[in-house]
């Protein structure tokens, strides 16, 4: 009895650390997300305040908008370099601590700035500033976050630990729609388009608050402290394996998650209060796939289940935006479709965190798999909004964002297919 009681409190000192780490590690991608899904589903009011002088189009605010959109994810690789090395010399708690700072602030004030008709051309410089801090502050983010959660992991749940990373993604962007969402059914076009705009960035500043006291409390993982301390730079190689791996899973997530409302407001002429509940549905069916692919990598390995996703992008963009094309097809059919397209990418994203983990040693695993997510989401999530928008605008194609989805899909369908040098050992050794 006295040997079962003392393998009960290890296995319960050991799940103590492993929460906390859920916990710091996920909450301030949760920050990050949500503060993202604000800005894309507020994009066309965002195009109006700050980026369309008098005169100017909808269409040309827009592209406007989503340019200082993308300047952010083109510095999130510094960030992840800059916090990464940081990181894997100085600890992983105290740079988390710094990192989510500066992104709550730096969304907290987006929601003070002035805008077009106050300050003129100053309002989306200041924006763009504020911009490029956020891209700062997530490239260093994500690193930070897998390998908190992957490193504080139990034997063999990697994968379903390192989904929680995705999953808060996915609540991010959940809260992101649902507060938007209601902030519009509350005030109303008007008031929403003059102040409103501001009450869903403001609202950082308690989460921020939450995310610095489950970040201070937060311990060293056994790992990270057992690293060795020469050698601090990844291999190029393989980050840009690891990029080519997970920008299929970039693209298809901004383009069904992020860029969704916009894209149906612009090319399809649906209204703000369609749009927002379009992206709620596609989210859901997202966040529910997670969990289940991050588990499923545990037992059948992390490719295969990304793999799988992959293809089926390829498989059923264009199908998807044609149902949502359809005048004659049901809201229940659209719903279904929207949320199948959503599961689709939670495919990859369960896993990925993991894959990526398992791709570094421990004393550059901050740097090496936040380097490689931000380059492919500087490119591939950044640019999303931008290159659709205009694509579309030039080209009087509505299926321009199944192509870019599904293109990026296969490219990373054969990454995939490559093994690493050395990754099935890492794993093992991991585990």
């Amino acid at each position: 009895m006295t040997g079962t009681r003392r393998v009960a409190r290890g296995r319960t000192a050991r799940r103590g650390p492993a929460v906390r780490a859920v916990a710091a590690g996920s909450v301030g991608n949760f920050v990050e997300w949500y503060e993202f899904a604000v800005y894309g589903f507020l994009a066309t009011v965002l195009a109006e305040r700050f980026f369309t002088p008098a005169g100017g189009g909808a269409v040309e605010g827009l592209v406007r908008t989503y340019a200082s959109f993308a300047l952010a994810f083109f510095f999130r690789p510094l960030g992840a370099v800059l916090f990464g090395r940081l990181g894997d010399r100085y600890g992983r708690r105290p740079v988390l601590i710094g990192v989510v700072a500066l992104m709550s602030g730096a969304t907290a004030l987006i929601g003070a700035l002035p805008t077009y008709g106050t300050v003129g051309a100053l309002a989306p410089w200041l924006l763009t500033f504020l911009r490029v801090v956020q891209g700062l502050a997530a490239g260093g983010e994500f690193g930070g976050a897998v390998a908190v959660l992957t490193e504080f992991a139990p034997p063999g749940r990697r994968g379903l630990y390192g989904a929680w990373q995705s999953f808060t993604v996915a609540l991010g962007l959940l809260g992101g729609a649902a507060v938007t969402a209601v902030t519009a059914a509350v005030l109303g076009t008007d008031r929403l388009s003059a102040w409103g705009w501001r009450l869903p960035f403001l609202l950082a500043v308690p989460l921020g608050l939450l995310a610095l006291w489950l970040r201070t409390g937060l311990a060293e993982s056994p790992e990270f402290l057992e690293r060795p301390r020469s050698g601090t730079r990844p291999g190029r190689g393989a980050v840009m394996l690891a990029a080519g791996r997970v920008m299929g899973w970039a693209a298809a997530g901004y383009t069904f998650l992020v860029v969704l409302p916009s894209y149906l407001q612009t090319a399809l002429h649906a209204g703000f209060g369609q749009a927002l509940p379009a992206a709620a549905v596609a989210n859901a069916g997202f966040a529910a796939a997670i969990l289940p692919a991050g588990a499923l990598s545990d037992r059948v390995g992390r490719r295969p289940v990304l793999i799988a996703g992959a293809v089926l992008v390829v498989a059923t963009a264009l199908p998807v935006l044609d149902l949502l094309r359809d005048p004659g097809t049901s809201p229940a059919a659209k719903a279904g479709a929207l949320a199948g397209a959503g599961a689709v990418v939670g495919l990859m994203a369960g896993p990925g965190p993991a894959l990526l983990a398992e791709m570094f040693p421990s004393h550059v695993r901050w740097t090496g798999l936040g380097l490689a997510y931000a380059l492919s989401n500087a490119v591939f999530s950044g640019c999303a909004g931008l290159i659709v928008t205009e694509a579309v605008r030039r080209t009087g194609d509505p299926d321009v964002p199944g192509y870019y989805a599904a293109g990026a899909c296969a490219v990373s369908a054969l990454a995939l297919l490559k093994r690493a040098p050395g990754e099935g050992n890492r794993r093992k050794r991991c585990e």
